[in-house]
């Protein structure tokens, strides 16, 4: 299940990206590993609540959200991970966990990470578990408009 709403916006802004199918991958390691690339390179989308209104942190597939820092440096002490009741029915057009890192197109806050923002391309999941878009940061940037923040953490 392609998100039809990504879809539409890369096809209306005539933005060069690539899609890629593979076997159903639900974590973000199991993602990499099927694309044959670096977690790094992996944009994930992390669901969080800032005083009960949705928002999304991209940040690599191979960090953590380091949900401290972000409550720090995004000012606000009422920041949680979201539950899936919370954003599911958000996502219309998606599987559940497979969102992709275009809160916009839903009306959601996007942060992300500058870890990602120093990279030269992403791929990310496309609204399935089972396909996913290569595009430059440089589009993804242009499309979203996020706000750049440091708040990833490399697992223990």
């Amino acid at each position: 299940m392609p998100a039809t709403k990504l879809h539409d916006l890369l096809d209306r802004h005539e933005v060069d990206y690539q899609t890629t199918t593979h076997e159903r991958a639900v974590t973000a390691h199991r993602l990499a590993a099927a694309e044959g690339v670096s977690g790094k390179d992996v944009a994930k989308p992390v669901l969080v609540s800032i005083a009960g209104q949705l928002a999304m942190i991209v940040i690599p597939g191979s960090e953590l959200l380091d949900v401290e820092r972000a409550s720090e440096v995004l000012g606000h002490n009422e920041l949680r991970l979201a539950t899936e009741d919370e954003f599911a029915s958000v996502f219309d057009d998606c599987e559940v966990g497979a969102e992709p890192p275009f809160g916009n197109l839903y009306g959601i806050p996007t942060f992300l990470d500058e870890d990602l923002r120093a990279r030269q391309r992403i791929v990310c999941r496309d609204g399935s578990h089972t396909q996913t878009i290569t595009i430059t940061v440089a589009d993804y940037v242009s499309l979203v408009d996020p706000e750049i923040i440091d708040v990833s953490m490399t697992p223990a």
